[in-house]
Parts: structure tokens; sequence; C-alpha cells
């Protein structure tokens, strides 16, 4: 009898334990919980709710169903419109994936040696992601100038004036130029994830390979490269998570149109004339069409995303 009662007790503590640990957790996640439902999943869900509604403003009282979807792939001046900007931000997310991600192996792979001076390339690679797009935008606005820009002016001085451009003025010409100073800023970026994962493959390993005979270039694709699939898997999906959200380089370089001609014009930036600033020249802005635009531009992240988790998880288990 004393036994029992010992283990019924024990057992009490035992929960009253297990329950406390998990009141605990509770708590600690609860802020965080709050923070994502009011400013993530909230916002979400009510750009969710107004896509189905339409009326002047910021708050479309008309409830239309599925309307604005089928005006967004049926009206052809929408539909122009949503798949050029579709077609736009594939080529904006393809430029950053192919130039700005394999630099950024390179240069992690150059870092990862010892040599002097290289505190300095690492700091000069990062810099430029500190700053401001904003700032950068507008900054290489003034460079690129036609007319009085430095780049045009060196290409005249070394005699190559017809290099000198408007390269922001020329429909195929203004896309790739903005994309490739987007990679100049961030290129920090995935030097600095793939450089942690190169420092997380063994010296041995490494050592070892040298010793039988391995090139420098092949060690690069037969042992980093394979190591480094992980890796090379998150900066892919962060690169296309962000590329599909940019806004703020566009903006900055090309306006809220995407000059010259709709050439620039991104996802980000046809919501934003179409829902919040207004189209031209009525002004008026219609808040059931761009949260149709965001919509859309949720279910390819989520599309891509999950297409990523699935063919990852598949690798896993083939490899296992």
């Amino acid at each position: 009898m004393p036994q029992t009662i010992a283990s019924e007790k024990k057992r009490a503590n035992l929960f009253n334990h297990e329950f406390r640990s998990k009141v605990t957790w509770l708590l600690f996640l609860l802020p965080a919980l709050t923070i994502y439902l009011t400013f993530m999943a909230g916002p979400l869900f009510d750009s969710l709710r107004l896509s189905l509604y339409q009326g002047e403003g910021y708050n479309p009282t008309r409830f239309v169903g599925l309307e604005n979807y089928v005006a967004l792939f049926t009206n052809p001046l929408w539909r122009e419109r949503f798949f050029g900007a579709l077609l736009h931000t594939c080529i904006f997310f393809s430029i950053h994936m192919l130039v700005q991600n394999s630099l950024g192996l390179l240069f992690a792979n150059l870092l990862s040696f010892e040599f002097k001076g290289r505190d300095i390339y690492r700091t000069i690679i990062f810099a430029p992601a500190t700053l401001s797009v904003l700032v950068v935008g507008f900054l290489w606005t003034l460079i690129l100038n036609p007319q009085w820009g430095a780049v045009n002016k060196i290409l005249i001085a070394m005699n190559l004036k017809s290099l000198a451009l408007p390269w922001l003025g020329r429909a195929n010409l203004a896309l790739p130029v903005i994309s490739l100073t987007s990679v100049w800023q961030w290129v920090g970026m995935p030097t600095v994830l793939f450089l942690a994962g190169l420092m997380g493959i063994s010296d041995e390993l490494l050592e070892a390979a040298r010793i039988d005979g391995a090139s420098e270039w092949k060690i690069f694709w037969k042992i980093k490269v394979p190591l480094l699939k992980p890796v090379i898997g998150i900066v892919a999906i962060l690169t296309f998570v962000d590329n599909f959200n940019a806004f703020d380089v566009i903006y900055a370089m090309a306006g809220a149109k995407g000059e010259p001609g709709y050439s620039t014009d991104l996802l980000a930036t046809l919501f934003y004339r179409t829902g919040i600033a207004g189209e031209h020249p009525v002004g008026i802005p219609n808040m059931g069409m761009g949260a149709a635009i965001a919509t859309m531009t949720f279910v390819i992240l989520m599309s891509g995303v999950l297409l990523w988790l699935y063919l990852s998880r598949r690798n896993v288990t083939d490899e296992a």
C-alpha cells in the first residue's frame, strides 16, 4: 500500500513537471505567435478576403467572388500586364540565381583559403548589402546616366563611344542592368552562407584529397559542391522568395510603372500600382484586383517552396 501511494505521487509529480514545462514553452512562444498572427497571418487572410471584393478605395465592399481572378486571366489589359510582370520577375530571379549565387559560391571558395588581406575582401564584398536599396538605386541611376554618368564617361575616354548607351532607357537593357545592380548589392549574402558551409567541411577530408593528388578544381566540384547541396538549396529558395517580392530596386531605378514601357515591371510593382497607388490617369486604387495579384504571387511562392521541400525530401530518402 505505501508503495502504491509513492508510485501515485511520483506519477503526479511527473505530470505536474511536464505540465509546467509545456506551459513555460507556451508562454515563451506566445509573444512571437501573437506578433506572427497579427502582422503576417492576419494580413494574408485579409488579402485573400479582399481579392473577392470590388469597389473604390482601400476597403472594397461589393462581393464578386472570383471575378477579379477571371478578369486577371481573361481581360486583355490585365492579362498582358500580369503575365508581362510575371515574365520579368522570372528573368529578374534567373539573373540573380545564375550570376549572384554563382559569384557568391566563387567568392566563398576563394575566401575559404588563407591569404593576406582576406578580411578586407570579405568586407568589400559584403559592404553593399548594408546600404539602403533606395540609396543604391539612386546612386546607380546617376552612374548610368547617359549624358554625364561615370560608366559612359569611362567608355568614351577609352574610345568605346559605341558602347556608351542609355542603359536604363532601352527596353531590352533596363531589366538586365537593374538586375545586375541588385546582384552587386546582394552578392555578399550568398557569399556569407556558402562560406559558412565551406568552413563546416572537415579539413582532414580536403587534405586527404590533396595528398591523393586531386587539384583544387577537382576538390571544389567533387567534394565541396556535393557537401554544400543543403546550403545551395537554402540559398536558392531564399533567392526565389526575395526576388518574387522585389520592389524597391525597380521603384528606385525605373519607377512604379517599370519604365521604359513596362519592360521592368515586376509582380510587386504591378500590385503597388494597382492596389495602392492607383493607375494613371484615373489614379483610383483597385484594392480587390491588387489583392488578387498579391494572392497569385503568394500561390506562386508557395508552389515553389513546396516543390523544393518535396524534391529535397525525396533526395534525402533516395540517399538513405
